[in-house]
C-alpha cells in the first residue's frame, strides 16, 4: 500500500466529517473530500511539514468548500441555516473534538469491532455486505456494530460527554 493511500484511509473520515459539518450535505461533503485528497496528492511535494498532514489536508478541504460555494454562488452560511440539529452518533462526529476522540477510541478498539464500525460508518456498507466480507451473517455484523457503538458510548461517558 502506498503512503498516500495510507493517508487517505487514515484521514478520510476526519476530513469528510469536517466538510459535512460545513455543508450538512453528504453528497457535497463526499465530493469535496475526494477533490481535496486529489488536490493534496497533486500538491504533496509542496507540503512543508509546518503542521500535521491531516491539518494540511483539512485546510485544503476548507478552501475547496469555499471555492465550491463561490462557483455555485451560494453563501456558505446558508448550509448552516438549513441544517437540522440531530443528536446521533454520526452527527456528534461532525464536531472535530468528538471526531478526534472517537478516532482515538477506534484506534484502541480491538478487531473485529473497529473494522465493522469503520465499514458501516465510513464505508457506508450494509450489514449484509459487512457480514459477507467477514464470512459471517448479517445479524453478526449488526451485533458487532452495536457493540462497537456501545464501546464508544462508554468511552464518552467516562469523559463526561454523552453520545445518543
Amino acid at each position: 500500500m502506498g503512503a498516500f493511500e495510507e493517508l487517505y484511509k487514515k484521514y478520510y473520515g476526519q476530513v469528510y466529517f469536517y466538510v459535512l459539518g460545513l455543508c450538512r450535505d453528504e453528497h457535497i461533503a463526499e465530493e469535496i473530500t475526494q477533490e481535496s485528497f486529489f488536490k493534496a496528492l497533486k500538491a504533496m511535494d509542496t507540503f512543508r511539514g509546518d503542521c500535521k498532514i491531516n491539518v494540511w489536508i483539512t485546510q485544503i478541504a476548507k478552501n475547496t468548500f469555499y471555492n465550491y460555494c463561490r462557483k455555485k454562488k451560494v453563501d456558505p452560511e446558508s448550509f448552516l441555516e438549513t441544517a437540522e440539529a440531530e443528536s446521533s452518533l454520526e452527527q456528534k462526529m461532525i464536531d472535530r473534538e468528538a471526531a478526534e476522540q472517537i478516532h482515538m477510541v477506534l484506534h484502541k478498539m480491538r478487531e473485529p469491532y473497529r473494522e465493522v464500525f469503520w465499514m458501516r460508518v465510513f464505508g457506508e456498507l450494509s450489514f449484509k455486505e459487512i457480514g459477507s466480507i467477514h464470512g459471517k451473517t448479517e445479524s453478526w455484523a449488526r451485533m458487532t456494530y452495536h457493540r462497537a457503538k456501545l464501546m464508544i458510548r462508554e468511552n464518552f461517558s467516562d469523559n463526561g460527554e454523552e453520545i445518543k
